[in-house]
């Protein structure tokens, strides 16, 4: 039930930030009694959980909806879109205003959310696997533990091993996380790695000891920071191979 509440919870936002007007509308039989700063704070009230439970575009839409009906349902002259006094006309305006404030901290706040989880992610992909390294003295299950790890981390359709390097080489993740295709920095923050596949190569102390083939997603933007992770990946496979070598 969570999963499906998450899955669903942008949707349901938007469908919220839809359902606004009849929010004022349920407000205009107590107009009489009714302080308009008092309806306003009810209408901001609604603005702040569509934010925080959608998007910024439910949150924007709600904004503008709840300023648009606090005027028409809640404003003299009443079912009109005007506004008769210089107050009404304030509150309308802070309506708008709090609701966009609101909606950019709440996106902000699930951006530094979703960051941080992320991070704790990566850190712990890496401990796990610099441990399997320390513990194994077969490098085909570090390099197993890898293959298993790159395909959700740069939204991979496929991920192999390859001991041989070829020439020219494939597109490439470079160590600083950069994308190096036919001599030019490829955009794959904005259009993702390029096909119909790419490597990192495995290397210990300027040694290239392998690579890794990347069959990616078509279009798929993937972040430095993955990138970034992904090398970090790939090298304790090179000092796996390296220390391999050594022993054998």
């Amino acid at each position: 039930m969570i999963e499906m509440f998450a899955t669903y919870r942008q949707h349901l936002a938007f469908i919220l930030a839809l359902l606004v007007p009849a929010a004022a509308a349920a407000l205009v039989p107590f107009r009489g009694n009714f302080t308009t700063t008092a309806a306003a704070l009810v209408l901001v009230a609604c603005v702040v959980a569509i934010a925080v439970l959608g998007s910024r575009v439910s949150g924007f839409v709600a904004s503008v909806s709840a300023a648009l009906w606090f005027d028409f349902f809640l404003t003299r002259p009443y079912y009109q879109f005007a506004i008769s006094h210089r107050p009404d006309l304030e509150t309308t305006i802070a309506i708008f205003v709090v609701g966009i404030i609101v909606t950019e901290l709440a996106a902000r706040s699930r951006h530094h959310s979703l960051v941080s989880n992320e991070e704790t992610t990566y850190v712990s992909m890496i401990r796990d696997l610099t441990d399997l390294a320390a513990r194994s003295s077969r490098s085909v299950e570090v390099i197993e533990s890898v293959e298993r790890s790159l395909v959700p981390l740069l939204d991979l359709r496929a991920c192999r091993f390859d001991a041989t390097l070829t020439n020219p080489p494939l597109a490439r993740i470079v160590s600083s996380g950069a994308v190096i295709h036919v001599g030019l920095e490829w955009p794959v923050s904005d259009i993702g790695i390029p096909g119909p596949a790419a490597e990192i190569v495995a290397e210990w102390r300027g040694r290239a000891l392998g690579r890794f083939i990347l069959t990616p997603s078509s279009g798929q933007p993937v972040s430095l920071e993955r990138r970034v992770v992904a090398v970090l990946l790939v090298n304790v496979v090179g000092a796996s191979l390296a220390t391999e070598t050594r022993v054998a």
